[in-house]
């Protein structure tokens, strides 16, 4: 997937075809690109006037979205809003289930704990 800015006038013309045929995918293009807009400004204050266009369109597929994201709507815009992430903990979370693996059958707590620190 790309921006369309970053399209060739060829490949420009035939999106701008294609959206001006379908009105429902001209709509849930214009919303994932306000979506990305969001997550790349840090903007998860947006996210509930976004939700709500949403719903005012007929796109079942995104409503289905939405609903997912108003189950957690504090945890949602707490992370389009900061710019931490949870890449590091699950680089170390998959790193240790890979050390565990590799002695699985084989070694009790106390070697697997030797095993990770060592590698650490």
């Amino acid at each position: 997937m790309t921006t369309p800015g970053h399209l060739a006038d060829v490949g420009a013309a035939e999106l701008k075809e294609i959206r001006a045929a379908c009105p429902h995918l001209d709509a849930v293009a214009q919303h994932v690109r306000d979506f990305d807009d969001m997550m790349r400004d840090l903007r998860g204050d947006l996210l509930p006037a976004w939700m709500d266009r949403v719903q005012a369109d007929d796109l079942p597929a995104l409503h289905s979205l939405v609903a997912g994201l108003r189950r957690d709507q504090d945890a949602v815009v707490a992370g389009l809003s900061t710019g931490w992430s949870s890449g590091q903990v699950e680089d170390q979370v998959t790193r240790v289930k890979l050390i565990k693996r590799k002695g699985y059958g084989r070694t009790n707590l106390d070697l697997l704990r030797r095993r990770i620190l060592v590698a650490g």
